[in-house]
């Protein structure tokens, strides 16, 4: 089984229908009171924490790095006027030397409502980020959480790039023995 832990940015709402969609008897609760959240599916574990974007949040972003094996940046796509906000955060969040090489995955949530801005909006003024990816796993997925949307979709690439980088540690490990 592998285990991961995922840093969570912003979006409640996406968490909560994660954790529907993949954990059969889960019941949503209030989303101002969800935290972290945990998912085992194919043979593996992911545990969520939910690191609210705010700007007096951040601070508390570097305390979780260290044990993220990858980054899920939920982006609210309705939210015009705090797209520049989040791709500040976003930007700072990639050059943190702590997350280098873990998989990144950005979700451009809220995709179901009218006039949110689309993964090519999002993804030109994120562009300027382009020089803290380097060869990490990274990737935008359009989802709409209340309607399920692209949910499992992008939880399962998350999953398929844990899954890949804990064979490339185990290939180094096997073959420095």
């Amino acid at each position: 089984m592998y285990f991961s832990r995922v840093q969570w940015n912003e979006n409640r709402t996406f968490l909560e229908h994660t954790k529907t969609k993949f954990n059969r008897h889960y019941k949503m609760m209030n989303p101002a009171k969800i935290t972290i959240g945990k998912v085992v599916t194919q043979g593996v574990q992911l545990n969520f924490w939910d690191l609210g974007g705010q700007e007096e949040l951040q601070s508390l972003w570097d305390k979780y790095y260290a044990e993220a094996q990858g980054v899920i940046f939920v982006i609210d796509a309705s939210d015009h006027e705090r797209l520049q906000v989040a791709w500040k955060a976003f930007d700072k969040m990639l050059s943190s030397p702590a997350i280098k090489g873990v998989p990144v995955l950005v979700v451009c949530n809220k995709q179901d409502m009218e006039g949110c801005l689309t993964v090519s909006e999002i993804k030109s003024v994120f562009s300027a980020s382009t020089k803290h990816i380097g060869s990490r796993d990274f990737t935008f997925f359009a989802v709409s959480a209340l309607k399920g949307t692209n949910v499992c979709e992008s939880i399962n690439w998350m999953i398929n790039c844990l899954k890949r980088s804990c064979s490339r540690k185990f290939e180094q490990f096997e073959h420095l023995n």
